[in-house]
């Protein structure tokens, strides 16, 4: 499966929980913040001055080695 940025991040997590460190080592510590849910990755990227294309190449890294 590969994600792009418009996935929000609650649909994402439903998806796979293990992305949580992922989206903590780049920055993201909102993961359980409840407006983050309704974000997509470009949306809290934004916010948190991360590069949502590099987020997104690396969820979707983690998810092929799966």
């Amino acid at each position: 499966m590969e994600i792009s940025k418009d996935i929000l991040i609650g649909d994402l997590l439903q998806i796979d929980m293990g992305v949580i460190p992922v989206l903590l080592e780049h920055g993201m510590g909102c993961v359980g913040c409840p407006s983050a849910q309704a974000e997509s990755i470009e949306e809290a990227a934004f916010v948190h001055g991360i590069d949502p294309d590099e987020l997104t190449a690396a969820i979707n890294e983690y998810l092929a080695d799966k």
